[in-house]
């Protein structure tokens, strides 16, 4: 018996002269070659047209509804953002309570919370000098308890309108010490890790500056990502100022600004603590990266530690646009000694 073969009268779709046959192999009980003709059954002159199935639920991934603007839209970056250290601690006060509580139970002291609500005042009165009546604040936030009391305080001055919203983030927590300190080993270990190095060493069961440098590094990408896609601004409301606060810790915070600014193990070391409940402030500048001398005083940045070259960096980043490379970077010249000694030859006329 041989093959079934549709007529091609049967597929008036398609011009004769489309329609190929495909050969198939010879009937075993039948000599007769047969052919068999194979047609999309869309006709290639018609645009395909999108179904709207599986859609029914989720609207706005429907193509057949939205259509990608011409032109995509780029959200406004927050006016700041600013780093806070929390308020003092029962720890800060009293050492011994690391022996008996665990770091992220420690409290702040009456005093700390009222460093801390102190600072919410002083973050508030910033802001509104800027003369936006728009403006809210979004809050990121260690989930140690003395940060959490921290920011439960610093919050009191805001109406809850201008509060946007806050993340509990694991990744700018504490460095970590270890569980349950002894008081004699830690001041043994402190005072070893003045002779080796804040920034490598490692304590026992715990971690470095360098460790915490790895997941503070996670965390600048989040936020990187949720301020180039306006996560803060509520649909219709994408023109809204916005200004960005991170309750931490002072090594997370210093590890914080060495990683977005890219600073050196070298010049990382040679920044000072921020006192309980004191602030730093990012600030956008004319191009719209964010610069410490937006906001900040050279002398007041000299006091934190930044250098020279720190400081030059930080006026090319109050002009730069975030896609700009600094070319003219001062820790080229005076990183590679043949460099270093042109530009000196140079300065002497040699």
């Amino acid at each position: 018996m041989g093959m079934a073969v549709l007529p091609l009268p049967y597929y008036p779709s398609l011009p004769s002269s489309q329609q190929k046959p495909l050969q198939t192999k010879p009937n075993s009980k039948s000599n007769t070659n047969t052919s068999l003709i194979v047609q999309c059954c869309h006709n290639q002159t018609e645009p395909i047209k999108l179904n709207s199935n599986g859609h029914a639920r989720f609207p706005e991934k429907n193509p057949l509804i939205n259509s990608a603007p011409s032109t995509p839209f780029v959200p406004p970056r927050p006016r700041r953002i600013i780093l806070v250290r929390h308020g003092e601690s029962q720890g800060n006060v009293d050492e011994s309570v690391y022996t008996r509580i665990p770091d992220p139970k420690i409290a702040l002291t009456d005093k700390g919370k009222a460093q801390a609500e102190e600072c919410g005042h002083r973050i508030k009165k910033m802001i509104e000098k800027d003369g936006d009546e728009n403006w809210q604040i979004y809050f990121y936030v260690s989930p140690y308890r003395r940060t959490l009391e921290t920011l439960q305080s610093l919050a009191r001055p805001f109406e809850r309108s201008r509060i946007a919203g806050f993340r509990e983030e694991p990744r700018i927590r504490e460095q970590d010490f270890g569980n349950f300190q002894n008081r004699e080993k830690m001041r043994v270990e402190k005072a070893l890790r003045k002779l080796y190095g804040r920034f490598f060493y490692r304590f026992p069961d715990g971690e470095s500056a360098a460790d915490v440098y790895d997941r503070i590094t996670g965390f600048r990408e989040t936020l990187r990502t949720d301020i180039n896609i306006g996560r803060y601004q509520a649909p219709g409301k994408r023109r809204t100022e916005m200004n960005l606060v991170i309750v931490s810790h002072g090594l997370t915070l210093r590890v914080f600004l060495m990683r977005w600014y890219k600073w050196t193990v070298q010049q990382f070391e040679g920044l000072t603590n921020l006192g309980n409940g004191d602030m730093l402030v990012m600030e956008k500048g004319y191009g719209g990266r964010y610069s410490l001398l937006a906001h900040h005083q050279e002398e007041e940045l000299r006091r934190f530690g930044l250098t020279d070259e720190m400081l030059i960096d930080q006026e090319w980043q109050k002009f730069a646009s975030p896609a700009d490379l600094n070319y003219d970077c001062p820790m080229v010249n005076s990183f590679f000694p043949h460099l270093n000694e042109a530009t000196s030859k140079c300065e002497q006329g040699g």
